[in-house]
């Protein structure tokens, strides 16, 4: 296995209290795998992924316990400087907001360049031929002479695949996309996600997709893990959780989605609001907006129960919701 995430537990101390914001994660994703991570805003999914690559802020954020395997070894253990070498190397991270994340008073070559000379100890000029080659893998047209443009040159779906290309610069075994369509209209989202795919396949990376949209992941994602509170509610198949959702939590992400064949109707929408991670309520978090609610869900924490030997659902009641 590539990466495997046990048991983590992450938290953030602040004036006001302790926000849990990671409770007890875990979830794998293997060589060409892609592992789609969904759940609404604050649900965890970007702070287990910063968790992942060691770029918490710390403090104010704290591991609690759990494991990070990366081929074998627990990222948790290593020291700072020998984590640093796997960063960038060994597994990438795509940010969402492109534009942020690019330095503005830097080339775009110069920033892509700069991971050859620092990781590779390529000289400048073949770091520039590097950054080039880069930027023409991810189709972006005369990219030799656009090497020198600054970021704010560039359209929103340019920069993303500037942003990928630097993922991609060092050929890692696994990178994280975290919302990376986000601020793209459908049309360039749809280019970036297939431009993904294909680097995918290409390069037999693992892929960690986080998003809250479900309608972005169906083609591209092998297996999905739904998160609310901190916590994975359901874990499966693409095709098995489109098929026949096992968490009630998880269904009301699929009927939120427009369908063409609704035209007219009112849009469905999951009542309520996501808890206060430093007040998460007893039992299962989702039962407050949860119309399958019972007693029992307000007392007891469900367990990710073992649908089958491929899926887990956290729900008392994913028996009822498989068969709603």
């Amino acid at each position: 296995m590539l990466l495997e995430v046990r048991g983590l537990h992450v938290e953030f101390r602040t004036r006001d209290g302790v926000a849990k914001a990671v409770n007890g994660v875990s979830y794998a994703v293997d060589e060409g795998e892609t592992l789609a991570v969904l759940g609404e805003s604050g649900s965890g999914k970007s702070v287990t992924a910063q968790a992942v690559m060691g770029i918490l802020d710390m403090p104010p954020g704290r591991i609690g316990g759990g494991e990070i395997l990366f081929r074998g070894r627990d990222l948790l253990k290593l020291k700072e400087e020998e984590r640093r070498k796997v960063r960038g190397a060994e597994m990438a991270m795509i940010f969402q907001d492109a534009l942020s994340a690019l330095n503005p008073v830097l080339s775009v070559g110069d920033q892509l360049a700069e991971m050859f000379v620092v990781h590779r100890g390529a000289s400048k000029k073949d770091a520039r031929a590097k950054a080039v080659e880069l930027m023409d893998r991810v189709r972006i047209p005369a990219a030799a002479q656009r090497v020198r443009d600054y970021p704010h040159q560039f359209s929103g779906g340019m920069r993303q695949r500037i942003m990928i290309a630097m993922a991609l610069a060092l050929e890692p075994a696994l990178i994280i996309a975290d919302e990376p369509t986000t601020a793209l209209d459908v049309t360039v989202q749809a280019q970036v996600m297939d431009l993904l795919a294909e680097l995918q396949r290409e390069y037999r990376m693992g892929l960690i997709l986080i998003t809250h949209d479900l309608g972005v992941v169906a083609d591209v994602a092998d297996r999905i893990a739904v998160m609310y509170a901190g916590r994975i509610v359901e874990s499966a198949p693409v095709h098995d959780i489109y098929k026949a959702p096992a968490h009630p939590y998880t269904r009301g992400l699929l009927d939120s989605i427009p369908r063409l064949d609704q035209k007219g109707q009112e849009l469905y929408a999951i009542k309520g609001l996501p808890p206060n991670l430093m007040d998460i309520p007893p039992g299962c978090a989702f039962s407050p907006r949860c119309p399958m609610a019972q007693d029992v869900c307000r007392t007891d924490e469900p367990p990710l129960y073992e649908v089958d030997r491929h899926r887990g659902s956290a729900c008392h009641f994913w028996r009822e919701c498989l068969n709603g």
